[in-house]
């Protein structure tokens, strides 16, 4: 039983300090996709669709035929100024809150 204990203990660790291409490039998809996954809830879509995962896939859907368009600089520096601003709010929040 020990053994096996510690079998498993040494292939986790193997698994976190894996150095070879394929997973140090999976890792980095994986925290990819963690921080894209937090964007979209930090937008509150999560709640906003009650954690429908079709309605969010669609809402992202819209949002890149509208990036496709004819009308794609205009479309992405809007979204880019209003998640700037929004983040920028968010720091000035954060300032705020830890000053009081």
């Amino acid at each position: 039983m020990r053994t096996r204990q510690a079998q498993a203990r040494l292939m986790r660790k193997r698994a976190r300090t894996d150095m070879r291409a394929w997973a140090v490039a999976r890792r980095e998809r994986t925290k990819q996709l963690i921080a894209l996954g937090g964007l979209a809830a930090k937008a509150g879509l999560v709640e906003l669709t009650g954690d429908d995962r079709a309605a969010l896939y669609g809402a992202f859907l819209q949002v890149a035929n509208r990036l496709k368009g004819e009308d794609h600089e205009n479309a992405l520096a809007l979204m880019r100024r209003t998640g700037k601003r929004a983040f920028e709010i968010e720091a000035q929040e954060q300032l705020a809150s830890k000053a009081t």
